[in-house]
C-alpha cells in the first residue's frame, strides 16, 4: 500500500509537471506573437532566455518516470502513463523549441517595420494555443473526446496557413524588395503549424493512454 501510494505521488507530480509546461509554452508563443506584432526585441529576448525552465522540467519528468520504471515495474495502464508522459514532454518540448524560434525571427526583424499588417499569423497562434491548453486538459482530464478534437483545430491551423502563404506570395511579386521579409513570415507560419502539430500528438498520446491504441490524427 505505501509503495501505491508513493506511486500514485510521484504519478501526480508527472501530471502537475506536464501541465506547468503546457502553461510554458503557451505564454511563450502568445508573447513570441505579441513581439513580432510589435517588434519588441526586448520581449523577444526574455522568451528566449525562459526557455531553460522547459527543458529543466522535461529532464524532471524523464528522471520521475525513469526511477518508476526500474523500481516499481509497472504494467498497463500505469506503464503508459509514465510513457506518454515522455512522449507529450517531448512534444511540449518541441513546441517550445518552436515558440522561441518565433521569438527569434522578431530579433531578427530588428529595426525593420512590418511590411504587411500580420492577420493569419496572431490567428494560428490564438488556434494553437488552444489547442495546446485543451491537449493538456484532455491528458488531465483522460478525455478522448476533446483529444479527438485536436485534429479538427489542426485542420483549421493547415487552412490559415496556406491561405497566408498564398497571399504572401501574391505579396512578394508585388513587392520583390519584400522577399527576405516574406520568407521570414512564412517561417513563423510554418513554426506555428508545427506547434499545433505536436498538440496533435499529444492528442493522439491521449487516445493511446486510455485505450492502448495509437490513432493518426495528423492526416
Amino acid at each position: 500500500m505505501i509503495r501505491r501510494k508513493e506511486f500514485d505521488k510521484d504519478l501526480e507530480e508527472l501530471r502537475s509537471l506536464l501541465q506547468q509546461m503546457g502553461e510554458h509554452v503557451t505564454d511563450a508563443l502568445e508573447g513570441a506573437v505579441v513581439a513580432l506584432q510589435t517588434l519588441d526585441t526586448t520581449r523577444a529576448q526574455d522568451i528566449v532566455k525562459a526557455d531553460l525552465r522547459l527543458n529543466a522540467m522535461e529532464d524532471r519528468i524523464m528522471e520521475i518516470g525513469s526511477r518508476l520504471i526500474i523500481t516499481q515495474q509497472p504494467v498497463a495502464k500505469d506503464l503508459r502513463r509514465i510513457l506518454v508522459a515522455f512522449k507529450i514532454s517531448n512534444d511540449l518540448e518541441r513546441m517550445g523549441d518552436l515558440a522561441l524560434d518565433v521569438a527569434k525571427v522578431t530579433m531578427r526583424l530588428q529595426g525593420q517595420h512590418l511590411i504587411k499588417p500580420l492577420v493569419d499569423i496572431p490567428r494560428m497562434a490564438e488556434i494553437v494555443t488552444l489547442m495546446t491548453t485543451d491537449s493538456i486538459q484532455s491528458y488531465l482530464d483522460e478525455n478522448t473526446d476533446l483529444a479527438y478534437k485536436m485534429a479538427q483545430d489542426d485542420d483549421q491551423v493547415d487552412q490559415l496557413y496556406s491561405t497566408m502563404i498564398n497571399e504572401l506570395y501574391t505579396f512578394m511579386l508585388e513587392k520583390p524588395d519584400a522577399l527576405s521579409q516574406v520568407i521570414v513570415l512564412t517561417l513563423v507560419g510554418r513554426y506555428i503549424e508545427r506547434i499545433g502539430d505536436h498538440a496533435t500528438n499529444i492528442g493522439e498520446s491521449v487516445v493511446y493512454l486510455v485505450t492502448g491504441k495509437r490513432p493518426d490524427l495528423n492526416q
